[in-house]
């Protein structure tokens, strides 16, 4: 008996396919998920380390990896480094300040969410502004100059070559006005 024989005589099998295929999935995904959704690393809070403040300043660091989530938002191999250097930082006493000091000795300014408005950053505060300032004047000149060109239209000899085309050769003057 072939595969196709045996499922035309369990219709009712054939039917609930879909739902079987549906748990067996859905099983999977519970088994392999926690293992999967591990992102926070667990610390040790009991000691001198507030919790809180943690959060808070790892909310403030931004992944150099992913560039566009905070320390607390990604789940790179070097984000998890970081925490745990910021934990480790948190743990031998330094302030948030002092921290946020030494990452951006070791990574730059780019390592803060919101980097200061200092001489090195100018691009990054108004770069956009400037790209669309830019964008502006270049909109501003092309309709200008379109405007500015003279609209085109045909001679006398393109204008009979396309009534002729057209189907409408001299026959307008037969008309009464």
């Amino acid at each position: 008996m072939n595969l196709c024989q045996f499922f035309s005589r369990q219709p009712t099998l054939l039917r609930q396919l879909p739902a079987i295929f549906t748990v067996i999935m859905a099983l999977a995904m519970t088994w392999t998920s926690p293992i999967q959704a591990a992102g926070l690393e667990a610390f040790d809070f009991t000691g001198k380390v507030d919790e809180q403040r943690f959060k808070l300043l790892i909310v403030e660091l931004r992944c150099l990896v992913c560039q566009n989530q905070s320390l607390a938002d990604s789940d790179a191999d070097l984000a998890h480094d970081l925490r745990r250097e910021v934990f480790e930082l948190m743990e031998s006493g330094q302030s948030n300040q002092e921290i946020t000091d030494f990452l951006v000795m070791r990574y730059g300014d780019f390592v803060l969410y919101n980097p200061p408005v200092k001489r090195k950053t100018w691009i990054l505060w108004y770069g956009p502004f400037a790209l669309l300032l830019v964008g502006l004047v270049a909109l501003v000149f092309t309709v200008r100059k379109r405007r500015q060109q003279p609209e085109p239209s045909f001679s006398e000899q393109e204008q009979k070559k396309l009534k002729q085309l057209l189907g409408d050769d001299d026959r307008d003057g037969d008309k009464p006005a």
